[in-house]
């Protein structure tokens, strides 16, 4: 194997112009909390309410959504199936609780949104219907923005703590040729980290409830609820011991993941759509040795070693979806193993000599979505809003970045924000969908997938410098 080695910034290179602090919502510009909660905090287009239990017949579920509400409401959250009371469904409740803000969806890019908008003064309140603390499926790679922005927040700190591993760099194997980057330290980041979701949507949950938003697990949404011009102004939920619950909200922020229900129900269009889905099987190992991440690429194959929390190491194959329907899908075991060797025989080698460290999973793929983010009391963030192959793993840094531009424009507020929110994210994001989408394609050889990446490294530079342009965070309520 030819090894060439490059002392270069993985993904960073020459700064760009992006973003000006001019172009940012600074933490001044948000009234702060009075010693009254029920003060409301008014913006051009959005009264925020802060805390005031309140009676509004005008705030009910649509005909539409008091028809799902029912038909969810034969459902238990989590693994609960014993029969609820749903005589309450469709119909508001007698002294609705309410916030500046609901989030539905409390994993990284909820659980972020909810703390950054808690620290600029707005009451929030964040639902998930999982338990605190679950697993989900995920790539966990951060790159390098993702990264940063945990560093800006006061978080990075923690994640160290938690036993996620530096990884200090990162090698692509094209065939039998590898190339190795050395991740420069600059701007507090001096490694990637590839976090399990255990530990870091449980994390940002934490920073989410210190800095002032309550945060509830295991409750399901069941409608939302518009008012008489058809603005969305709050939620229908069902909570852990089956009570049902009206909730008031100045924005509900659907964070609920590629299927969103918040984007179904609020009639979120979708303006871009991928045309290539990647199917994926990964495991965890432990004993793998390999430092740093790995990517791995051949001709119709791909694969990569990321190491993660508690010594082990996720190793994923990928392959087209047509294949993985036709090979993968039956027998995911052994074509694991299969694609691994056609990828490369050392990693397949290591892979056979270490110890699995938790089941296997699969994801036969999803073609990717950009939906508009936006509309009449409520938003889209995370794969809610913009969801692309995981081939390229920026997902997780995907969702941090755009958690702090959506809490930027709902602390501004107005129309004007939220179409502003859009217009930065589609700019960070086009270019990144569309080389995802290539990629995921596998309609490459061996120069052709390099091309690819040397693109989207010159995007991930971009959005590195647009992140380092925005204002600063306010801190959480105690040191983070």
């Amino acid at each position: 194997m030819k090894r060439q080695r490059h002392p270069t910034v993985a993904h960073q290179s020459a700064p760009t112009e992006d973003a000006s602090p001019s172009d940012t919502t600074a933490a001044s510009n948000v009234p702060p909390r009075s010693g009254r909660r029920d003060e409301p905090i008014e913006r051009p287009g959005l009264v925020l309410i802060q805390g005031r239990a309140s009676r509004d017949p005008a705030c009910r579920p649509s005909r539409e959504a008091g028809a799902a509400a029912r038909r969810n409401g034969r459902t238990g959250v989590g693994t609960r199936t014993q029969r609820r009371d749903t005589a309450s469904i469709g119909r508001p409740a007698a002294a609705a609780a309410s916030y500046d803000a609901v989030v539905v969806g409390a994993r990284c890019a909820g659980a972020a949104t909810a703390m950054l908008l808690a620290r600029r003064g707005l009451r929030v309140l964040a639902l998930d219907r999982a338990r605190y603390g679950s697993d989900t499926l995920s790539t966990h790679a951060l790159m390098r923005a993702g990264v940063l922005q945990l560093h800006r927040w006061g978080l990075l700190a923690r994640l160290r703590e938690a036993g996620t591993p530096p990884l200090r760099t990162t090698t692509f194997h094209y065939g039998d040729d590898a190339v190795e980057i050395d991740i420069k330290p600059r701007d507090g980041v001096d490694a990637l980290y590839a976090p399990r979701r255990t530990v870091l949507d449980a994390l940002l949950v934490d920073a989410a409830r210190e800095s002032g938003a309550e945060v509830r697990h295991e409750t399901q949404l069941l409608a939302l609820q518009r008012d008489g011009d058809g603005r969305v102004c709050g939620v229908t939920v069902r909570g852990a011991e089956g009570a049902v619950e009206s909730i008031r909200a100045g924005i509900v922020i659907g964070a609920d993941g590629r299927r969103s229900q918040v984007a179904r129900e609020s009639g979120a269009r979708t303006y871009r759509s991928g045309s290539h889905r990647t199917g994926v099987v990964y495991g965890y190992w432990s004993g793998i040795g390999l430092a740093g991440n790995h990517w791995y690429y051949r001709s119709g194959v791909s694969a990569g070693a990321i190491p993660t929390n508690d010594g082990a190491t996720c190793v994923f194959a990928a392959v087209p979806s047509t294949r993985f329907d036709e090979e993968l899908r039956r027998d995911p075991a052994d074509g694991y193993r299969r694609v691994l060797a056609a990828c490369d025989e050392q990693l397949a080698r290591a892979v056979d000599g270490a110890r699995p460290a938790g089941r296997p999973f699969f994801f036969p793929g999803a073609r990717g979505h950009m939906r508009r983010p936006w509309g009449p009391g409520w938003a889209l963030v995370g794969d809610a809003a913009y969801f692309k192959d995981p081939l390229t793993a920026h997902g997780i840094t995907d969702a941090l970045r755009d958690a702090e531009l959506l809490a930027a424009a709902v602390a501004r507020g107005g129309d004007d924000a939220l179409a502003r929110y859009q217009e930065r994210r589609d700019a960070l994001s086009r270019e990144l969908f569309d080389v995802t989408d290539a990629v995921a394609s596998f309609d490459w050889d061996l120069p052709r997938i390099q091309r690819l990446h040397r693109r989207l490294s010159e995007e991930m530079n971009r959005e590195v410098e647009a992140l380092l342009a925005l204002d600063s965070v306010p801190p959480a309520s105690r040191s983070a």
